[in-house]
């Protein structure tokens, strides 16, 4: 099961992907006037734009990423805070690096404003992995990451 939810998350990620770079090439889809929009952007970068075309290093930390996760995943209880934490960045991680190994750029689209804030544009593979980020810190912080499948 864990393998089938993982494939889905990746596939969603990729199919909103697909569908961004098919409809929103040229265009932008206002979806709440001032606050929510969704549009085309490549970033050859990290999270808001940083570490532009770095992709050995991003390389690495997806390997670590991986690696860390693949060893820990068989150890929490199943469908626990810390099994989706985990499910989650890891889907997230492939999901972006499937991206960046296929056109050397990551495609975002979600772009938020409050106000004359105007937060990063970013996809749902970076949703899945700042979610299960907090997911995984409210278990470490609540103390139940020590529980054991």
């Amino acid at each position: 099961m864990t393998f089938l939810l993982i494939v889905l998350f990746i596939l969603i990620d990729q199919f909103s992907k697909l569908l961004v770079v098919e409809h929103l090439m040229s265009k932008e889809l206002i979806v709440i006037p001032g606050f929510f929009k969704l549009m085309y952007l490549e970033n050859s970068g990290a999270a808001f734009g940083v570490l532009q075309n770095k992709f050995i290093l991003f390389g690495i930390i997806t390997a670590i990423v991986i690696i860390a996760i693949l060893y820990y995943l068989p150890k929490v209880r199943k469908y626990s805070i810390d099994y989706w934490s985990l499910l989650l960045i890891f889907s997230g991680t492939i999901g972006n690096f499937i991206d960046r190994v296929r056109l050397n750029y990551v495609v975002d689209f979600i772009s938020l404003k409050f106000k004359n804030y105007h937060f990063a544009v970013f996809n749902l593979a970076d949703s899945m992995i700042v979610i299960g980020a907090f997911l995984l810190c409210f278990s470490i912080l609540k103390g139940n990451s020590k529980e054991k499948a």
